[in-house]
């Protein structure tokens, strides 16, 4: 088990910037993959950028890509999300995920680990 624990969401007029972080605790989180993803209101929860704990690869939804930048630091337990030129659509609980594998992963089903969320508002 991993457990999960996000912060950094607020309220940002649209066009500034926010950092999310997650730090993870439990065993032999070595292996493991972590993503992020986010929910708006009305909306299904969807994938945003995810990242290997170990390699270090990354990959983004096409709707961020450009604008969001994943990063993690081993030696603190923690993935960032960097959200630069944020704009109203990205307005969204967005909650951090791991699942005990090395494979990328965008599905929901494919993660068994999430944090309480953090909530992220972005005014025009």
């Amino acid at each position: 088990q991993v457990q999960l624990v996000e912060s950094g969401g607020g309220s940002v007029q649209a066009g500034e910037s926010l950092r999310l972080s997650c730090v993870a605790s439990g065993r032999n989180i070595s292996g493991i993959a972590m993503a992020w993803f986010r929910q708006a209101p009305g909306k299904e929860r969807e994938f945003v950028s995810g990242i290997g704990w170990s390699q270090g690869y990354t990959y983004y939804s096409d709707s961020v890509k450009g604008r969001f930048t994943i990063s993690r630091d081993t030696a603190k337990n923690t993935v960032y999300l960097q959200m630069n030129n944020l704009k109203s659509e990205d307005t969204a609980v967005y909650y951090c995920a791991a699942r005990r594998s090395v494979v990328p992963a965008t599905q929901i089903k494919d993660f068994d680990n999430w944090g309480q969320g953090t909530r992220v508002t972005v005014s025009s």
